[in-house]
C-alpha cells in the first residue's frame, strides 16, 4: 500500500508468554542481529562477543542504572524471526513484507514485555522512509513546515505508544533502540507524540545489538580529546565552519588539534599511539554507502579512508569512549549503509559513536556540536548531553545572526561564507534530528 493508505492506529495484540519463552525470544533476536552486524563488519575471530541471555542483559542494565542514576530500557523493534533477509540492499524490498512489527522491552528490573502489532514490515518501512525524506530535505526546513508530523506521530504510535505504560510504570528515562533493517537510519529524535518530540520526554539512542555494546560506565567529563578536521578537500565540498567548531571545543577540553593538512592518516595513527585519548572528534565528510565496508569512507585532508581500513588506527587499544563525526551522511533506504552507520562504534572499537544521518548546514552542525561538548563537561551521560544539545536547538537557544553563531556558551564569529541576512533559528528537525548516538548511552 501507499504510505497514505496505511492505518495510523494499528491495533496491538498482546503476546502472552511466560518468562522462559520470552527469554528464548530475546536470545533469538539478539543472535540474529549480532550475526548480521558481525558478518557485515567482518569481525570474524576478532569478535569476542557472545550472545547475552536475558538474565545477563538485565544484570548489565541494573549495573548501569546503579552507576549512572538513569532508568534504562532496551526496545527491540523487529519484524518476526522466521526466515532471513533476501540479501537486497534496498530495505523496502527486504524479505517478508507482510511480517508484523514486534516490540520487546527489556528493563533492569521486572519482566520483559512483548507485543505484536497488526502493522507490517512494508507499512513501517514505508513510513520510516517518508519521515526520513521529509525531515532531511533542506528546502523543507522552514520553521512553519510541519508536513513531517504525520509520519513522526504515526511512527511514535507504532514504536513507543504500545509499550509506554510499561516505560512509565518503571519510570524509564533512557531508551536504547535495537532495530531491524530499515529502522537503523530512522531519525528517532524526530518521533512525535502529538504534543512534543520523543527527546522532550526520553533520552534515546541506538545499539546494533546488546551483545556488541560495552555498557561499562566511565565519567569522561575530565578526559582528553583528539580533535581533527579540515575545511578544504580535494574532491568534496568545503566545510567552512570546521575551524570555528574545533576552536570552540578545544577551548573547553584538554585536547590535541589536527587541522588542515595535519589531518592525515599518519598523524592520526601517531597521535593515537602517543596519547590514548578518550574522545576523538572528526569534523569531516563521511559517507555510509551501499555495498561492503570499502565503499564507505571518511575523508581526510587529501585522502579518504575506507571503513575497512579503520582498524589500522588502533582505536580499540584502549577503546575510545566516544567517536564523533560531525558531517556525514547515510544512504537512504539502504541496508548495508545502515549496517555501516549503526555498526560504526563496533567497527572502530569505540564504546559510543555520534554521527549524522544526512548533511546538515555547517552553522547548525557547529552549534549543536559546541553545545554537545559543553554538556559533556557536566555530570551527565553521553546520550543526555546529545539530548540537551538538541533541546537547545528546539528551544531556539542556538541561532545564527548575520555572521555570528549564538549559543549557550556565548558568541562565535563565523567565516564570511556562512554569513546570512537577519537571523536563522534551528528548531526544525532537519537541523538536529540527523545526529544519532549509537552504542552505549553512558
Amino acid at each position: 500500500p501507499t504510505v497514505d493508505a496505511i492505518s495510523e492506529n494499528a491495533s496491538v495484540v498482546m503476546v502472552q508468554s511466560d518468562t522462559p519463552t520470552l527469554g528464548q525470544r530475546f536470545s533469538q533476536v539478539e543472535e540474529r542481529l549480532t550475526a548480521e552486524f558481525s558478518d557485515y563488519l567482518q569481525l570474524g575471530s576478532e569478535s569476542s562477543a557472545e550472545t547475552v541471555d536475558l538474565a545477563s542483559a538485565q544484570s548489565r542494565l541494573l549495573d548501569a542504572q546503579q552507576k549512572t542514576g538513569k532508568k534504562p530500557a532496551l526496545i527491540y523493534a523487529f519484524f518476526g524471526l522466521e526466515g532471513t533477509p533476501d540479501g537486497s540492499d534496498n530495505v523496502l524490498m527486504y524479505a517478508q513484507p507482510s511480517a508484523p512489527l514486534e516490540l520487546l522491552v527489556i528493563t533492569a528490573e521486572g519482566d520483559p514485555h512483548l507485543v505484536s502489532l497488526e502493522v507490517t514490515r512494508q507499512e513501517v518501512l514505508a513510513m520510516a522512509y517518508r519521515l526520513r525524506r521529509q525531515v532531511s530535505t533542506p528546502n523543507r526546513a522552514d520553521q512553519q513546515e510541519t508536513s513531517y508530523l504525520k509520519a513522526a506521530q504515526t511512527l511514535y504510535q507504532w514504536l513507543i505508544a504500545p509499550v509506554e505504560a510499561q516505560l512509565d510504570e518503571q519510570s524509564i528515562d533512557t531508551i536504547s533502540f535495537i532495530t531491524d533493517a530499515g529502522l537503523r537510519s530512522l531519525p528517532l529524535a524526530a518521533l512525535h507524540d502529538g504534543e512534543g518530540f520523543i527527546i522532550q520526554n526520553y533520552t534515546i539512542g541506538l545499539m546494533p545489538s546488546l551483545s556488541l555494546t560495552d555498557l561499562t560506565y566511565q565519567d569522561i567529563s575530565n578526559t582528553n580529546a583528539l580533535l581533527a578536521g579540515t575545511s578544504v578537500f580535494s574532491d568534496q565540498a568545503e566545510l567552512p565552519g570546521v575551524p570555528v567548531e574545533l576552536a570552540a571545543i578545544a577551548a573547553s577540553w584538554t585536547s590535541k588539534v589536527l587541522q588542515g593538512d595535519a589531518f592525515n592518516l599518519t598523524q592520526l595513527k601517531k597521535e593515537r599511539q602517543q596519547t590514548p585519548h578518550s574522545i576523538m572528534h572528526l569534523a569531516t565528510h563521511g559517507e555510509f554507502n551501499r555495498g561492503d565496508l570499502s565503499k564507505s569512507y571518511l575523508y581526510l585532508h587529501n585522502d579518504k579512508l575506507g571503513l575497512d581500513q579503520l582498524r589500522t588506527l588502533g582505536l580499540n587499544r584502549p577503546p575510545l569512549e566516544l567517536l564523533t563525526l560531525s558531517a556525514c551522511q547515510t544512504a537512504l533506504g539502504n541496508r548495508s549503509a545502515e549496517l555501516g552507520f549503526a555498526g560504526f562504534a563496533v567497527l572502530t572499537g569505540a564504546k559510543t559513536s555520534v554521527a549524522s544521518l544526512w548533511n546538515v548546514s555547517d552553522a547548525a552542525s557547529a552549534g549543536l556540536m559546541i553545545e554537545f561538548y559543553r554538556q559533556l563537561q557536566q555530570p551527565t551521560i553521553k546520550a543526555e548531553a546529545l539530548r540537551q544539545a538538541q533541546l537547545a536547538m528546539i528551544r531556539g537557544d542556538i541561532t545564527l545572526e548575520e555572521d555570528q553563531l549564538k549559543g549557550l556558551n556565548g558568541l562565535h564569529q563565523l567565516p564570511v561564507e556562512l554569513a546570512i541576512d537577519g537571523q536563522q533559528r534551528f528548531k526544525h528537525p532537519y537541523y538536529w534530528a540527523a545526529f544519532s548516538l549509537v552504542g552505549s548511552p553512558w
